[in-house]
């Protein structure tokens, strides 16, 4: 996928730049150690114009993240989101996903640059796993017993394992990976949130030991409004296995289904499914279709 050509712009510490003129030093510690924090985010075209959906969170779980680490965080998010704005309408982009990243200055120590900076990009970009049911297998590969700021944001070096997860599972055969935590129950995909449902109730693993996603609170606020009942509890493999359905959300994927989990395929077809019905009242609520203010 190209994410950038010649006439590209980004934004890097204050100034818009083209991206092919952006350099980026080789002693970096975030190239070296991954000591860096990121966040994905979406913007959509609605008839109220173009809106980027909850920057203002997806951008304090930036700030959590570096102050997690320890990262220094010297940007207005007030400011960071009118620039993303800005940063639209200089690539013409409506519909697309929006990158900030802060990295580490020069230092091969294992103590904090004394420098940070911060790039934000965007590119066109439909839903991460595209818009048909997925294929999930159960990965080999454990997801580490993190410490507790690593559930705050996005740190960059915690993502080597969904690497990992994702390219066993694609080179399987399958769109997406799910994780097993240290205790054996099922806890997440390589990226996203897991949701399975199971007589008329929807049920998703607890925040302990997952990443809380944004779009994870997001479709427990709209079962919430929609009075769909929903809990959250350890799931087992075996669980996960005899759902009567079940599906992921993250930004990038959006909410989408699941037709199998390794050799299981779900006796629920998509459409007749609680998860269809969140998924299109996800949907009506990023494009603005539908007042949701009990929501956002």
């Amino acid at each position: 996928m190209q994410y950038y050509d010649q006439e590209t712009h980004l934004l890097l510490n204050g100034k818009f730049i083209k991206a092919k003129d952006a350099n980026v030093s080789l002693f970096g510690q975030s190239l070296h150690y991954g000591f860096s924090a990121f966040e994905g985010l979406r913007s959509y075209a609605t008839h109220n114009g173009t809106r980027i959906f909850k920057a203002a969170e997806h951008f304090d779980r930036l700030k959590a993240a570096c102050d997690s680490i320890g990262l220094e965080y010297k940007w207005n998010n007030k400011e960071l989101i009118e620039q993303s704005y800005e940063l639209l309408k200089l690539n013409n982009l409506q519909n697309a996903y929006i990158r900030p990243l802060v990295f580490s200055g020069d230092n091969m120590h294992l103590t904090p640059s004394s420098k940070s900076e911060i790039m934000i990009a965007a590119w066109e970009w439909g839903p991460y796993l595209g818009h048909q049911e997925i294929k999930v297998c159960l990965s080999t590969i454990k997801k580490p017993n993190l410490a507790q700021n690593a559930t705050k944001g996005k740190v960059s070096g915690n993502y080597v394992s969904a690497i990992m997860a994702t390219s066993e599972a694609n080179k399987k055969g399958f769109d997406e990976a799910l994780l097993v935590g240290q205790d054996g129950n099922v806890i997440q995909a390589a990226s996203e949130n897991l949701f399975i449902e199971k007589d008329l109730v929807i049920y998703t693993p607890p925040k302990e030991g997952i990443f809380p996603g944004i779009t994870r609170q997001t479709v427990i606020d709209i079962c919430k409004a929609l009075n769909i009942r929903i809990m959250e509890k350890p799931i087992s493999i075996e669980e996960v296995k005899s759902a009567d359905s079940a599906f992921l959300s993250g930004t990038a994927a959006e909410v989408i289904g699941i037709k199998k989990v390794e050799d299981v395929q779900y006796p629920w077809k998509w459409e007749d499914t609680l998860g269809a019905v969140i998924q299109k009242k996800y949907k009506n609520l990023v494009l603005e279709q539908e007042n949701y203010e009990v929501i956002i």
